[in-house]
């Protein structure tokens, strides 16, 4: 016979890391609320808030349809295209972000410029559009260029572990029915992958929008650059940067327990 299962106690189910992360916030809060200082901070912050979430989301949604696409060549059974696919998949994960970043601000906006204008001389010569210069792509279009660039590839190999999933007998029947490859991908493959990587999908959500504070580097003005500027100004560092911290935690943690709430719910309807 089955020994009856201890019952759980229930300060053993609170999550107490959580519990202390809510109380850093409220001590942010109630600091805001009682020193007119963190007001004039929070509200000096705010202003890149826009910003961040913009690049963050582009960059993410870029990324999404270039991981894809690498994806699928990464998955070909042509061999030169998966391994063009490989080749820059290893190459840009070796690479550090801010490398990225500073490599396609700096080297790839006028590498980029000058193949424009050698495809567009025609029209530039006739005189009915300009000479495209680099200055013409500002900075916050540059980082989400280097952003796309280097989340493609961490999101490629998370759609080939998606593709990979799938059950191998389920190809093969479709195989059986006569459909052909391109059929088998869009209409049985793809919806199971896209379904098992929904929540890995979700962690690289959050880990963008960390990596969007490399931004500040270029200048943009987002959360962090505004942050650094104020306190760089009135030598405020340790309430400015609570206060980017605040807003980045805010940011993280909402989108970290929407991942984990969509993926209980995948699960549950997985049974």
């Amino acid at each position: 016979m089955r020994a009856p299962q201890k019952q759980t106690a229930w300060y053993e189910k609170i999550p107490w890391w959580l519990v202390a992360i809510a109380a850093l916030g409220a001590w942010i809060l109630v600091s805001s609320f009682a020193r007119e200082g963190y007001r004039v901070i929070l509200s000096a912050i705010a202003k890149g808030l826009g910003v961040t979430l913009l690049v963050s989301l582009v960059a993410f949604a870029a990324s999404i349809i270039f991981g894809l696409g690498l994806g699928l060549l990464r998955s070909s059974r042509f061999r030169p295209l998966r391994e063009a696919a490989t080749f820059y998949i290893e190459l840009v994960r070796g690479l550090p972000m801010l490398v990225i970043l500073y490599y396609i601000a700096f080297v790839g906006a006028p590498i980029l410029a000058g193949a424009l204008n050698a495809v567009l001389a025609p029209l530039i010569q006739a005189g009915v559009i300009g000479r495209i210069e680099s200055r013409n792509f500002d900075f916050a279009t540059r980082a989400v260029i280097a952003l796309t660039l280097g989340y493609s590839a961490f999101i490629a190999e998370i759609f080939r572990a998606g593709i990979e999933s799938v059950d191998r007998g389920q190809i093969e029947a479709a195989e059986a029915l006569g459909m052909s490859r391109p059929q088998i991908m869009w209409r049985i493959v793809l919806p199971q992958a896209v379904r098992n990587v929904l929540p890995a999908l979700g962690n690289e959500l959050v880990a963008i929008i960390k990596d969007s504070s490399l931004v500040s580097a270029l200048g943009v003005q987002d959360i962090t650059q505004l942050g650094k500027v104020y306190a760089a100004s009135t030598f405020k560092f340790f309430e400015t940067y609570n206060a980017v911290a605040f807003f980045y935690l805010c940011l993280t943690l909402s989108l970290s327990f929407l991942t984990k709430w969509l993926e209980k719910r995948l699960k549950s309807k997985r049974r």
